[in-house]
């Protein structure tokens, strides 16, 4: 019976690493820029800026999928850039399997008033762990009535239930005039994630995103913030053979800023639509003090359809302000758009 217990979670786990080869990616990327890209710290309208946001991914399917993401980060004149703090967990599965990983950010940028090209580099730990408690082995199953209430097994849990290592990624972004563009790459070091002794590598992860930014009033004044703006985007996902992408367009009139995008998880078959809406609240805007609140839901239409999952949800809050002391014709590229600019 210990045998058979092992094997069963042997193959809970080969079915975890099949099925959730891809690290989960947010319909909000434009409201979590570091996770996005780590070439993306810094760039800012103001001096500091912290962004939460949180997916609730097929709420109604049992077992829970949900991630979180905390941000911090700080621009630098002297070079830029940005300094940056990132906080990531996710939980998965009744059997709370969880990675919780701290990383911190650097980027540096050269350019000119006229385009603005950053590199950026992160480099955290991170801890993944798994409640043994919670699986069910054979000897805890009737054939009848399914799982046996109180019924304790006698399968061996391995020894340790969590795993630490060092995770790295780089990336880099370039604004020129109405245009963004970037690429990231994560997990450079491929580290070994695997709680049972056998070699798990994590798989490297690409993300490459577009975005560009046109003005819909008559006079075309880029840099008006009550002007009314579309921006396409196309946000392009790979890791472990297998690509997705998230590619819409958004309405941004002032403070408020709605999009509609299409969301596919490549070969894996699950496709949805998105619609996101931001709202921006400013407390002090000639000082650059701002609060955004962002939302949107994904509604799945193949595979796990929406009947059944009751779609995805994320909630983001954001806060930027300036640093009072602070000389704000001190930026290295103040006539340069940056990637605030798209969103």
């Amino acid at each position: 019976m210990k045998k058979t217990g092992i094997l069963l979670l042997l193959c809970i786990f080969l079915n975890h690493l099949k099925t959730n080869a891809q690290d989960h990616m947010y319909s909000e990327f434009f409201n979590s820029p570091l996770y996005l890209n780590p070439a993306l710290t810094g760039q800012m309208e103001g001096d500091f800026r912290m962004n939460l946001i949180y997916r609730n991914q097929w709420a109604s399917l049992p077992g829970t999928l949900s991630y979180l993401t905390a941000s911090l980060d700080y621009n630098v004149p002297r070079f830029g850039g940005g300094l940056g703090l990132m906080f990531t967990r996710s939980a998965e599965g009744s059997a709370y399997l969880t990675k919780n990983n701290v990383s911190g950010l650097y980027s540096y940028s050269v350019g000119s008033d006229n385009f603005v090209l950053s590199f950026g580099l992160q480099g955290g730990i991170t801890n993944r762990v798994i409640d043994w408690s919670k699986l069910i082995f054979d000897d805890q199953l009737d054939q009848n009535i399914g799982i046996i209430p109180g019924q304790s097994t006698s399968a061996e849990a391995p020894a340790f239930n969590n795993k630490y290592y060092f995770d790295s990624g780089a990336g880099v972004s370039l604004t020129l005039n109405r245009l963004l563009v970037g690429a990231a790459l994560q997990h450079i070091n491929r580290p070994n994630e695997s709680l049972t002794g056998s070699k798990a590598i994590l798989p490297m992860r690409t993300d490459m995103h577009i975005s560009y930014r046109l003005p819909l009033d008559s006079y075309g004044n880029d840099d008006d913030q009550d002007g009314s703006y579309i921006i396409p985007s196309v946000v392009v996902y790979n890791q472990a053979k297998v690509s997705s992408y998230n590619a819409g367009i958004q309405y941004k009139r002032r403070n408020i800023n709605a999009g509609l995008w299409y969301r596919s998880s490549g070969s894996t078959g699950q496709e949805a639509f998105v619609l996101t809406l931001i709202f921006d609240l400013f407390i002090n805007r000639e000082g650059g003090e701002k609060v955004r609140f962002g939302v949107s839901h994904d509604a799945n239409y193949s595979k796990t359809n929406y009947t059944n999952s009751a779609g995805t949800t994320e909630g983001s809050i954001g806060y930027e302000t300036t640093v009072p002391s602070r000389d704000q014709g001190s930026k290295k590229f103040p006539g340069a758009r940056r990637c605030y600019d798209f969103y």
